[in-house]
Parts: structure tokens; sequence; C-alpha cells
């Protein structure tokens, strides 16, 4: 079977690996769509993402949705033919303390699909079959294609991120970042029940994108906008030299869900207002199992079309990995692993 192999920074390759069989407890999916994450571009331009570094060839790929194709021995529940998405998390075995409880995203390892972060590594799902745990899987209704299926990861993301602010309905929220993670963010935060949602970029392609998925009204921030103030505010670019601003217009005891990587090296950044408005700043990472909400609203009907700006074949990976890292396009770019 066909997967894609990053090797290094720039040297991602379509190669020809065994076609796995499943095991006692496993299911062989054959996978159909994936969506390209920032993690993949990091690693196929950088060798790296965040503190993972690659040591080894590895099999991208962590936002996908196939078939079952073969079921292993004592595997109930599914039938060949279902279509399915994936939870790519696989915690360790160790206790979590009773402060942690049920956050099974904050083990002390938490192997992920498509992650260096560990040696060995784990390898990713873009590819034409992949064998999970059937405890992996999560049924995708009657009506939710695949190729929508393979969003339910990144809209899991955002979920997560809303769930940390609390009980956000009735509430405005302010996203500052409307790449594919901030716009999902206003997707999540409207399905949550929020009555107003404001997405901020300097990108007004990507502000487009975030009106497309729900926003009630945006700022330009290239164009001279201000962040107006807020009580709940998600920061989802990542981008260090934002940082000021997005504290500035947090009202004061206000609350900032950082969902955005920041990066793992020093990086200057002005953080007095963090101080003096009293301002709670939270991290949010992955995800626990939001997932299956997020297959329950993309069943009633959240549309998540708009996100969806360019496909591409499997054996153009690599093609696909540069319009992603070049943002050729705001939103997801997309693999089309194996559909005839």
């Amino acid at each position: 079977m066909k997967a894609v192999v990053v090797h290094g920074p720039g040297d991602v390759r379509v190669e020809e690996r065994p076609l796995p069989s499943p095991g006692p407890g496993e299911v062989l999916v054959a996978m159909e769509w994936g969506g390209i994450c920032g993690s993949d571009i990091s690693y196929a331009v950088h060798g790296a993402s965040g503190t993972a570094v690659l040591r080894n060839p590895l099999v991208l790929g962590h936002e996908i949705a196939g078939r079952v194709a073969e079921l292993g021995p004592g595997v109930t529940g599914f039938q060949t033919g279902d279509a399915v998405t994936v939870h790519p998390a696989t915690p360790s075995d160790d206790v979590l303390p009773s402060r942690l409880a049920g956050r099974t995203n904050l083990h002390r390892e938490v192997r992920y699909l498509g992650s260096a972060a560990f040696d060995p590594h784990v390898d990713g799902a873009f590819c034409e079959a992949k064998v999970l745990r059937a405890s992996q899987l999560r049924a995708l209704p009657e009506g939710v294609s695949t190729r929508t299926g393979a969003l339910a990861e990144p809209l899991a993301v955002a979920l997560h991120a809303v769930g940390r602010l609390g009980d956000v309905r009735g509430r405005e929220i302010l996203v500052n970042g409307a790449g594919s993670i901030g716009s999902l963010v206003v997707a999540a935060a409207k399905a949550r029940g929020a009555a107003r949602v404001i997405a901020a970029d300097v990108d007004a392609a990507a502000l487009k994108l975030a009106l497309a998925l729900g926003a009630d009204d945006t700022r330009d921030l290239s164009a001279g906008d201000v962040l107006p103030e807020s009580d709940l505010v998600v920061e989802a670019s990542g981008v260090p030299a934002a940082l000021a601003a997005v504290l500035r217009a947090t009202a004061r005891a206000g609350t900032v869900i950082q969902v955005g990587n920041l990066p793992a090296t020093p990086t200057p950044a002005a953080l007095a207002d963090l101080v003096t408005r009293e301002i709670t700043w939270l991290g949010s990472y992955r995800f626990i199992d939001e997932i299956t909400e997020a297959v329950d609203l993309i069943h009633n009907g959240l549309d998540l079309t708009p996100l969806i700006t360019q496909t591409f074949p499997l054996h153009q990976a690599p093609e696909a990995l540069t319009a992603a890292a070049t943002k050729q396009t705001p939103g997801k770019v997309l693999l089309q692993l194996n559909l005839a």
C-alpha cells in the first residue's frame, strides 16, 4: 500500500509499505480522506513539531476517516464497510491523580497518530489502510461522509478549547486567529450556545472563512481594526507578538484560552496585562472525547464544508503539504487517500 512518509525537512515521499493485518481487538480501516494539520506541515518543513523532533521516517496524518475493511478477533460493534473516523490518541496506562480524573489528554505519555513525540514514533494514517484499536473508532452516521468525517478531529480540538471557557451559553466570545482551528472554534462556540462570536485576523480571506462558519462579526487587524474588549477570549493564532493585544483586549478578570501552539523556544512577548487585569490564562491541549460530540454535531447539521478549500490525491501529498504550508488559500487541505 502507499503511505505519505516524512524523512526530514523538505523530504516527503509517497512510499510502498506492507498491508497490515488486524490482531485481537483491532480493525483494518481503508482510509479515504485525511486533513493536513499544522503538525504535519511542521514535520514536513522543519523536521519537528514543537518539542517533537523527527528521528526516524514517519507516516504523517491524524485527521482521518475511512471504512472498515477487516475485523480482528473479538471485535464487535462494527461491520465491514462501516464509515468511521478515528480518535488518534493512545494514553499511557499510568493512573491519573484525582485532580486530573477523566482528563486523558494529560496522561504522562499520550501516543498520537503521526507524532514524533516519542521514540519509536507513532506512524499516522496518511496511507491506504491502517490498523487501529476498535476503541479508537467512531462510527459516522448515515448522511455523514468520510470527507466531512475527517474534520471531526480538528473540530474536537476546537470543542475542547471552548469547553475550557466553561458555560458559554448567551455569552460573547472573541477568537483571535481565524485559520482552521480558529474558525472551528467559532463554529464550536456557536454550537455550544454562544450568543455572539467575533473573529479577528490579519487575513481577510480567513475572516470570510470564519463568517462562513458562524462568526457574527470580524476584525481585520491588517486594516487597522482593533480587538474589542471581551470577558471570554480564545487565542488561536499562536503568534507571540499577538499576545500583548489579546491580553489588552481581555476584560478585567476575564479568561483567555490558549489553543494556538506557541513556540517551544524563548520568544519575547508583552504580558503585563496578565497581572494588572487579573486575567486567567489557560492552555488547551488536543481533546478528551469531544470527537464523539463533533460527530454528533456534524450529523445534526453543523456544516463544515466551507472549511475545505483544496483536495489532492494521495500521490500528490508533497504538493498538498506545500499548498497547506504556503497558505495558498485559508482553510483545510484534504488528501484523498483511497477512493476509486
